[in-house]
């Protein structure tokens, strides 16, 4: 489930405010930072309770989750003592013997098979040690040396398929006494990123800026973004959104984007796996493209995406509940273009983008 901005609490209290008539649904909205949809999903959830009787709710609801779960097992385990009642098991071994088979063939959990037949879970999980260690050997040493490039999970799991059902814990004793590990890779290393020092582009394609970010739906799936804009004049790109954005759709948006304004002389990106991509080397590299990557853990080397990602976020992401992809794809897209057109820009003198786009070319005609 998604992360709430609001308490319960304070969600009763904008409720109460609104039903107050002080303010309007629109201003209510707006002091809270809130969509008008997410204002009536919360009034037709939560309108008309108090903050006791939510409580109260709440304590009805656990009760019940538990009361039912107590009748299950108890229901489970009434029809698994049915079925082996007949059997009258005597010794502990026998007794262990029904428990794994209510647990196999039954579906009875471990604890609750263990106390209709009086076992300890120790006593259904105790394996009787054993001492000799050559059939271990014997099979293990021959399966290493057919198959050099296999660690310790492969080698147990070609045991377990040939059926021996040795004790994963016992069988690895004798790996590692055999010295038979591998040697250990060493952790994959990022080549050395020397950045260029952020400054303003003279014009528009200079440089784009590029990155993902994450958020999630209403029933709790989370959802991923990819943003681009150009750093010119801070316009926004493309925002293509989605569960999933390997490297091959991220070259079809870039792709996409170059086909009405063609292809940019850098783009600057950390170090995602979906930038450090092959795919996507060889692609700039096809269309003479510099890759300017930031230093890991420099965010701030990318600047004009991370303040553009903070705006989107607070005014997109966080003001909304999204019910699905489609939504959240509708209200980008009208966002989008109230971003490019209308919106005020403080590092643009207080201009929209376009109209800031309208005078540079103005000015670079006269001069």
């Amino acid at each position: 489930m998604k992360n709430k901005r609001f308490s319960e609490a304070q969600i009763f209290a904008i409720l109460k405010e609104g039903e107050s008539g002080a303010m309007t649904v629109p201003e209510l909205c707006r002091k809270y930072n809130v969509g008008q949809s997410t204002y009536y999903k919360w009034k037709s959830k939560y309108g008309g309770m108090e903050a006791s009787d939510l409580a109260k709710l709440k304590a009805l609801e656990d009760e019940n989750r538990k009361l039912k779960k107590l009748f299950a097992d108890v229901s489970l385990q009434n029809m698994a003592l049915k079925d082996i009642v007949e059997k009258k098991p005597v010794k502990p071994s026998e007794r262990k013997q029904l428990a794994k088979y209510a647990v196999m063939e039954l579906g009875l959990g471990v604890v609750l098979a263990c106390q209709a037949l009086n076992i300890s879970r120790c006593t259904y999980y105790y394996q009787p040690k054993l001492v000799d260690d050559s059939d271990i050997i014997n099979e293990l040493v021959p399966l290493a040396e057919t198959h050099t490039g296999y660690g310790f999970r492969k080698l147990f799991k070609r045991l377990r398929n040939q059926g021996f059902g040795w004790n994963h814990k016992r069988v690895y004793r004798v790996y590692c006494g055999l010295k038979l590990n591998l040697k250990r890779k060493g952790k994959k290393r990022l080549p050395n990123r020397n950045p260029e020092p952020l400054a303003v582009p003279t014009s528009a394609n200079d440089c784009w800026s590029m990155d993902f970010m994450h958020d999630s739906l209403y029933q709790g799936r989370p959802f991923r973004t990819f943003n681009v804009i150009d750093d010119f004049q801070r316009e926004v790109l493309a925002i293509e959104i989605d569960h999933s954005l390997p490297s091959e759709r991220i070259i079809r948006v870039l792709d996409r984007i170059a086909a009405y304004r063609g292809y940019p002389k850098a783009i600057r990106q950390d170090n995602g796996p979906e930038f450090i991509s092959q795919a996507l080397e060889f692609w700039a590299e096809e269309h003479g493209i510099k890759l300017d990557f930031i230093k890991p853990g420099k965010p701030t080397q990318n600047a004009y995406i991370e303040r553009f990602n903070r705006t989107y976020r607070n005014e997109v992401l966080d003001c909304y509940l999204f019910q699905s992809l489609t939504e959240v794809r509708n209200i980008t897209e009208t966002w989008i273009d109230d971003y490019n057109y209308e919106r005020p820009h403080e590092s643009l003198n207080d201009l929209p983008l376009k109209v800031y786009e309208k005078l540079v070319m103005e000015n670079s005609i006269k001069n």
